[in-house]
Formats: C-alpha cells, sequence, structure tokens
C-alpha cells in the first residue's frame, strides 16, 4: 500500500526556519499533485501549499514570500521550507497528494508533524 509520512517538525524560536518532508512509499507509478496542509487547535484544517507535476505552485496568502514548496520526483517526497517562521505558524502540518498507484489514482494523508514556533 502507499504511506505518506511527514518529518522535519519541532520546536523553533519565531524568526526561524524548518523544512518538511513529505515521503511517499508503496508501490508508486507517479505523483500528479502534492500539497500541505495545517491545522492549529480548535482551527479548521487550511490548505497552505500546491505544487503540481509540473512544478506550478500555490501559496496561502499568509504564508506567501516565506514558505516554498518544491518536489523530488524521483524520490517520490515532497518538501515545504518554512522561513521567517512566526508563532501563528504553530500547527500540525500534513501533506496529501494524488498518487498513481498500480491502475488506481487516489488521494494520500499523511499523519502529521508538529511544527511549533515559541520564544
Amino acid at each position: 500500500q502507499v504511506l505518506l509520512v511527514e518529518s522535519g517538525g519541532g520546536l523553533v524560536q519565531p524568526g526561524g526556519s524548518l523544512r518538511l518532508s513529505c515521503a511517499a512509499s508503496g508501490s508508486i507509478f507517479s505523483i500528479s499533485v502534492m500539497r500541505w496542509y495545517r491545522q492549529a487547535p480548535g482551527n479548521e484544517r487550511e490548505l497552505v501549499a500546491t505544487i503540481t507535476s509540473g512544478g506550478s505552485t500555490n501559496y496561502a496568502d499568509s504564508v506567501k514570500g516565506r514558505f516554498t514548496i518544491s518536489r523530488d520526483s524521483a524520490r517520490n517526497t515532497g518538501y515545504l521550507q518554512m522561513n521567517n517562521l512566526k508563532p501563528e505558524d504553530t500547527a500540525v502540518y500534513y501533506c496529501n497528494a494524488f498518487i498513481h498507484s498500480g491502475s488506481s489514482y487516489s488521494m494520500y494523508w499523511g499523519q502529521g508533524t508538529q511544527v511549533t514556533v515559541s520564544s
């Protein structure tokens, strides 16, 4: 089966940086689109960034200019580089991807990685 695993979260000071990774494993033919979401306690899950197989990107206004989404197709891995982090960025970050696996094309979610921005 296909599995998405996020990593790279942790505690960071305001103004600091983190790079999140989302590694897909299993019988993967291709990944057409990857997204990063985040969810803070008491809030709805929100879309942070999107990248297509062709490299087109979109960002939420709240992170534009600070976050960069990228992907390494050969490694079936996506990344979210987060710079100039703010306390309001504190959340569990989830990766999401549409993946061709065998003859199927389905959406998958990772289990999330905690990002805490605090002094």
